[in-house]
C-alpha cells in the first residue's frame, strides 16, 4: 500500500479500548478527555481503533481524530487481546502511524509484535488487572506477562497513578526513565443534566441518597456497600449507576438485592451522572482494585462528599484519613454510612487543580515526544492552548 501523503497520515494510533464516545469505563473516559483535547490543541492526527460491539462504524470527531471500530470477540476473557491484534494489523498495514499507543497491560501483549514490525510503543498501565476478581489462573499469568511485555519492550509507559509508578521503577529498574506518571483527570461538566428530570426518574430526593458508580464486577466490591448499607439502614436510598459487560453469577445475585432503597440505573450518560453527583449526600467507591478511580475525581468534582475504601490508589487522590475505610471491612464502611454525610466533604479546587485533564494531555505529548528518535523527523507539535 502506498505511503500516505504527510499531510494526512496518522501520528498516533490508539489500541486498547472499546472506543468512544459514548461507551463507559475508565480507559475510555481516559482516551476520550486526552485525544479530543490533543486532536484540538497539536498538529497532531489521531486514530482511535475501537471494537465492532461498542462502535460499529467509523466516525470523525473532528478533522484531527477518527474512531474506527476493528473485528472483536465478545467474551468475558477473550475480548481485549484479538482486538488489540487485529487492531496492530490494521495499524501497520493500513495507516501505518507514527506511534502505537496501547491501552492497558492485556493489550500490551502485543507489544514486542508491534516492535517486531517497525512501530514505536506507548503503553498506559490503566491498573495491574491481574488482581481483579474475576480472572482464573491463567487470565492472571497472561495479564502479567502483558505487564512484562509492556515494561520490557515499549518505548515509553504511562503509569495513571503515583504509587503505580514507583511500583514498576522498583519492580524493573533498568526501565525506570522509561516510565511516566500522567494521571486521570477531573471534569466539571458545562451543561449537567436537567437534575429535577433525573432525580425524578429514578424516585430520588436531592442530597437523600448515597451514589456508586462502576462497572458491576467483583473487584468494585458493590456487594460490600450494599451489605453495609443495609445494616446501617439510613432514611436515605443507595444508588449504584453502571452495568455489567457480561451477565454471570455475581451480576445475578447483586441484581437481586434491588429493592425501593437499593436502586441500580443501568448505565448513564455523563449529564445523567453529573446530576446524580451533584445531588448525592455521598459518594462510596469501595473497591478492592482500581487504577486512579475517575469516578472519584468526578464525583470530587461536583462537589460530592465521598468516601473510599483504603487501597493504594484511592489513598494516590490524597484526601485526608476520614475519607477513607478498610478495604472490604462491612462493619466500618456501615459505621461511616452512619455519621453525617457532609463531614465526608472534601476541597474541589484543590482537587481539580492537581488533576486537570489540560495538564494531563500536555503531558501525555510530552511522552510521545519522548519516543521519537533523533533518527525521525519529529512530530508536528504545537503547544498546547
Amino acid at each position: 500500500m502506498a505511503e500516505a501523503k504527510a499531510s494526512d497520515r496518522v501520528d498516533v494510533c490508539v489500541i486498547g479500548l472499546r472506543g468512544f464516545p459514548g461507551v463507559s469505563g475508565g480507559i475510555e473516559t481516559h482516551c476520550e478527555q486526552i485525544f479530543t483535547r490533543l486532536s484540538r490543541t497539536s498538529d497532531l492526527r489521531f486514530l482511535v481503533l475501537g471494537r465492532q460491539g461498542y462502535v460499529n462504524q467509523a466516525r470523525a470527531l473532528n478533522d484531527r481524530l477518527e474512531v474506527r471500530p476493528v473485528a472483536a470477540v465478545r467474551n468475558k476473557y477473550l475480548e481485549a487481546l484479538p482486538n488489540a491484534v487485529a487492531g496492530l494489523f490494521h495499524a501497520v498495514f493500513t495507516v501505518r502511524p507514527r506511534v502505537v499507543h496501547v491501552h492497558a497491560i492485556g493489550p500490551a501483549l502485543i507489544t514486542p509484535l508491534a516492535k517486531l514490525m517497525g512501530q514505536r510503543v506507548v503503553v498506559t498501565h490503566h491498573g495491574r488487572d491481574y488482581a481483579r476478581a474475576k480472572w482464573n489462573w491463567f487470565g492472571r499469568l497472561t495479564l502479567k506477562i502483558g505487564e512484562q511485555a509492556a515494561l520490557r519492550f515499549a518505548d515509553g509507559v504511562i503509569a495513571v497513578s503515583p504509587s503505580l509508578a514507583e511500583e514498576l521503577k522498583r519492580d524493573f529498574p533498568s526501565r525506570a526513565d522509561r516510565i511516566h506518571y500522567v494521571p486521570n483527570g477531573a471534569e466539571l461538566y458545562a451543561e449537567p443534566g436537567d437534575a429535577a428530570a433525573v432525580l425524578e426518574r429514578f424516585g430520588l430526593t436531592p442530597k437523600d441518597y448515597v451514589l456508586g458508580v462502576g462497572r458491576l464486577v467483583p473487584e468494585k466490591r458493590f456487594d460490600n456497600l450494599v451489605e453495609a448499607f443495609e445494616r446501617a439502614s439510613p432514611t436515605a436510598k443507595l444508588v449504584i449507576a453502571g452495568n455489567a459487560d457480561h451477565a454471570d453469577d455475581y451480576v445475578r445475585a447483586l441484581m437481586a438485592r434491588q429493592s425501593d432503597r437499593v436502586i441500580f440505573t443501568g448505565s448513564l450518560d455523563r449529564k445523567t451522572l453529573e446530576a446524580l453527583y451533584r445531588n448525592a449526600s455521598l459518594f462510596v467507591l469501595p473497591s478492592s482494585h482500581e487504577g486512579l478511580p475517575i469516578v472519584v475525581l468526578e464525583a470530587l468534582g461536583a462537589g460530592a462528599p465521598v468516601l473510599l475504601s483504603d487501597i493504594s490508589a484511592n489513598k494516590d487522590i490524597g484526601l485526608s484519613a476520614k475519607h477513607y475505610f478498610p478495604c472490604q471491612d462491612i462493619d466500618a464502611l456501615a459505621d461511616a454510612l452512619q455519621l453525617p454525610h457532609e463531614s465526608f466533604n472534601a476541597d474541589r479546587d484543590v482537587v481539580l487543580a492537581r488533576f486537570d485533564w489540560d495538564a494531563v494531555a500536555a503531558q501525555t505529548l510530552q511522552v510521545y515526544e519522548s519516543v521519537i528518535g533523533d533518527g525521525d523527523a519529529p512530530l508536528p507539535v504545537r503547544a498546547l492552548a
